[in-house]
């Protein structure tokens, strides 16, 4: 598996080796002692969700348990997006994106302290978490998808699909419109 730093170093796109023949492949997503070596911590709870195209999930973060997410796509297609939201940090506001698909099966890392989304657009998407904490609703956080000031190039959609997010992300504030407090440190 080749891992490589994006421009925030924390975040890293994990790219393994698939094996394909006429029967389909295999791929190995996951190996601890490679987790270790990368500075991913263990991971404790695994998330899938099911989403159709134009579905866009997030920007989410949690102040309690912060999660880390290793996030892959096991079928369809994603447009992946890690912000970094720490108070104090270097890249505070910043974001890496990625396509997550199922063919080149790549992977990308995002660490506590990170808002997370993805955006659809394939048809339909299997998305799946590993998490390096247990999910606590209660300090669940929002960044709004589309805030100018992290502008965000989210991919196009196929003609007619607009996104479609849940009422809670469309309420979403902006980061500059969050409490600091609310806000994970460096």
């Amino acid at each position: 598996m080749q891992i490589i730093p994006q421009s925030i170093p924390e975040v890293l796109l994990l790219q393994p080796k698939a094996f394909g023949d006429d029967r389909g492949f295999f791929v190995e997503t996951a190996r601890q002692n490679v987790l270790d070596e990368a500075g991913i911590p263990r991971l404790i709870q695994h998330n899938q969700s099911r989403s159709r195209c134009g579905v866009l999930r997030g920007l989410h973060y949690q102040l309690v348990q912060p999660q880390g997410k290793l996030v892959r796509c096991s079928r369809g297609s994603v447009f992946d997006v890690a912000v970094d939201v720490r108070r104090g940090s270097p890249s505070f506001g910043q974001w890496v994106g990625a396509i997550l698909d199922d063919v080149e099966h790549h992977q990308l890392w995002v660490p506590p302290g990170f808002a997370h989304g993805f955006l659809v657009f394939s048809d339909v998407a299997d998305f799946c978490y590993l998490c390096s904490n247990y999910y606590h609703p209660a300090s669940e956080q929002g960044i709004l998808w589309n805030d100018p000031e992290l502008a965000i190039a989210w991919p196009e959609l196929p003609e007619g699909v607009e996104p479609q997010l849940s009422a809670k992300d469309l309420a979403n504030p902006t980061l500059s419109g969050q409490n600091p407090e609310r806000l994970p440190r460096f």
